[in-house]
Protein backbone atom coordinates (compact mmCIF):
# COMPACT_ATOMS: atom_id res chain seq x y z
CA UNK A 1 0.00 0.00 0.00
CA UNK A 2 1.39 3.20 -0.91
CA UNK A 3 1.01 6.03 1.53
CA UNK A 4 1.19 10.29 0.74
CA UNK A 5 3.05 11.58 3.22
CA UNK A 6 3.23 15.23 4.77
CA UNK A 7 5.57 16.82 7.29
CA UNK A 8 4.91 19.69 10.20
CA UNK A 9 6.71 22.80 10.04
CA UNK A 10 8.10 22.04 13.52
CA UNK A 11 9.41 18.05 12.23
CA UNK A 12 11.41 19.89 9.77
CA UNK A 13 12.97 22.51 12.19
CA UNK A 14 13.85 19.49 14.37
CA UNK A 15 15.58 17.47 11.44
CA UNK A 16 17.54 20.83 10.31
CA UNK A 17 19.12 20.93 13.33
CA UNK A 18 20.33 17.62 12.78
CA UNK A 19 23.81 16.80 11.51
CA UNK A 20 23.81 15.88 7.63
CA UNK A 21 24.56 12.62 7.52
CA UNK A 22 21.85 11.69 10.32
CA UNK A 23 19.15 14.09 8.74
CA UNK A 24 20.02 11.67 5.41
CA UNK A 25 19.35 8.66 7.27
CA UNK A 26 16.31 9.84 8.20
CA UNK A 27 14.96 11.17 5.32
CA UNK A 28 15.49 7.82 3.86
CA UNK A 29 13.52 6.08 6.28
CA UNK A 30 10.59 8.56 6.25
CA UNK A 31 10.53 7.60 2.41
CA UNK A 32 10.66 3.83 3.13
CA UNK A 33 7.18 4.45 6.07
CA UNK A 34 5.01 5.38 2.15
CA UNK A 35 5.99 2.15 1.12
CA UNK A 36 3.88 -0.45 3.45
CA UNK A 37 5.23 1.27 6.35
CA UNK A 38 8.46 -0.36 6.60
CA UNK A 39 11.09 -0.18 9.18
CA UNK A 40 10.71 -0.27 13.02
CA UNK A 41 6.98 0.86 13.51
CA UNK A 42 5.33 0.76 16.51
CA UNK A 43 2.19 1.81 18.22
CA UNK A 44 2.21 4.13 20.99
CA UNK A 45 0.09 2.50 24.23
CA UNK A 46 -2.74 4.75 25.23
CA UNK A 47 -2.69 6.95 21.71
CA UNK A 48 -4.91 6.42 19.01
CA UNK A 49 -3.64 6.75 15.78
CA UNK A 50 -0.18 7.76 16.74
CA UNK A 51 2.89 5.46 15.87
CA UNK A 52 6.90 6.00 15.98
CA UNK A 53 9.92 5.02 13.47
CA UNK A 54 12.80 4.20 15.19
CA UNK A 55 15.79 5.41 13.02
CA UNK A 56 18.97 4.93 15.81
CA UNK A 57 18.84 6.94 18.98
CA UNK A 58 15.87 9.03 17.52
CA UNK A 59 12.73 8.31 16.76
CA UNK A 60 10.15 9.90 13.92
CA UNK A 61 6.69 10.42 15.68
CA UNK A 62 3.68 10.54 13.50
CA UNK A 63 -0.14 10.13 12.85
CA UNK A 64 -1.68 7.51 10.82
CA UNK A 65 -5.32 8.07 9.16
CA UNK A 66 -5.91 5.87 6.14
CA UNK A 67 -3.54 6.75 3.55
CA UNK A 68 -2.25 9.27 5.21
CA UNK A 69 1.28 9.68 7.04
CA UNK A 70 1.94 13.17 9.08
CA UNK A 71 5.26 13.28 10.59
CA UNK A 72 4.92 15.93 13.53
CA UNK A 73 8.27 15.46 15.17
CA UNK A 74 11.79 14.05 15.15
CA UNK A 75 13.11 13.64 18.30
CA UNK A 76 16.27 12.33 20.59
CA UNK A 77 14.81 8.84 22.31
CA UNK A 78 15.25 10.55 25.83
CA UNK A 79 12.92 13.80 24.91
CA UNK A 80 10.45 11.73 22.48
CA UNK A 81 7.62 10.86 24.93
CA UNK A 82 7.48 13.71 26.76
Amino acid sequence: MKYRLSISQAAIDQLRALPKDLRRNIGFRIEGLCEDLQGDVKKLKGETARYRLRVGGFRVLFTLAGEDIEVYAVKNRKEAYE
